[in-house]
């Protein structure tokens, strides 16, 4: 009888890892597959920061044309018709620029940033109120004294900034982002003058102050704002034709010059 033999493994299959290209080639796959994900990241998120900035821009405009219609229509009103005129409702204010029953004012500024006409005009508006009529004045706010009130009212644009001053008090920051206010002012110059419509609009140095006075016979007030545009140069609008600035404007009628005058 033969003598046993050991009974050998067979030889382990010989083992081989990745080469030197093949995990350079899985690295490039992986980097191009990163980068186009941050790419559709990054959009996304450009997409969304400029759709924000577009919201704004319009809550902006919404609430700085509001407040000006608000403001400038309620021009001239006083509360108490039949016991007062206008004259006698709004008295002479040297201080404030304003002669008996007048309630506009303003002045042209300089060039804004943003068109031929556009400058950087000061309107202020005046009225008397009655303890809580609601009337709004600039600051947003209303009488709840418990005496009439006349209320001056000055918008203007400072540092990018729409600002009201409410009977010469500090400047109250109401809407930023706003490149210039320019503002219009409509009377009627032709005869007959039994009427208050508008025939001529000009801004405060091409209103006259002598007979006619124009600032007396202001029927309606156009004004424009010019807003800085977000996405002027914004990520993802390079080389794309926005404008740098965006015009809001709006015709607002004074009320008290209005209804069966017109």
């Amino acid at each position: 009888m033969s003598p046993a033999h050991p009974i050998l493994p067979a030889p382990a299959r010989a083992q081989r890892g990745f080469t030197i290209v093949e995990l350079m080639v899985t690295v490039a796959i992986a980097m191009f597959l990163l980068g186009g994900l941050v790419t559709v990241v990054q959009n996304v998120r450009n997409t969304y920061t400029q759709q924000q900035a577009l919201v704004q821009l319009q809550d902006q405009q919404r609430f700085a044309i509001t407040l000006l219609t608000d403001v400038i229509q309620s021009g001239g009103y006083f509360d108490n018709p039949t016991g007062d005129t206008v004259t006698t409702a709004l008295p002479l204010d040297l201080v404030n620029g304003f002669a008996t029953g007048q309630a506009f004012n303003g002045v042209k500024g300089g060039a804004g940033p943003a068109a031929a006409a556009d400058t950087l005009d000061t309107v202020s508006v005046r009225f008397r109120t009655a303890p809580g009529d609601q009337i709004i004045n600039c600051s947003g706010s209303s009488n709840t004294t418990a005496a009439e009130q006349v209320y001056i009212n000055t918008f203007s644009v400072v540092g990018g900034v729409l600002q009201c001053q409410l009977n010469g008090g500090a400047p109250i920051q109401l809407v930023s982002g706003v490149a210039s206010l320019t503002v219009y002012y409509g009377v009627k110059r032709l005869t007959p003058a039994s009427d208050y419509n508008v025939d001529t609009y000009g801004q405060a140095n091409a209103l006259q102050v002598g007979a006619p006075n124009d600032w007396m016979n202001v029927s309606a007030v156009r004004v424009i704002v010019w807003f800085v545009n977000p996405l002027f140069g914004a990520p993802g609008q390079v080389g794309v034709a926005q404008p740098q600035y965006i015009k809001y404007e709006r015709v607002i009628e004074v009320m008290a010059r209005a209804g069966d005058y017109t």
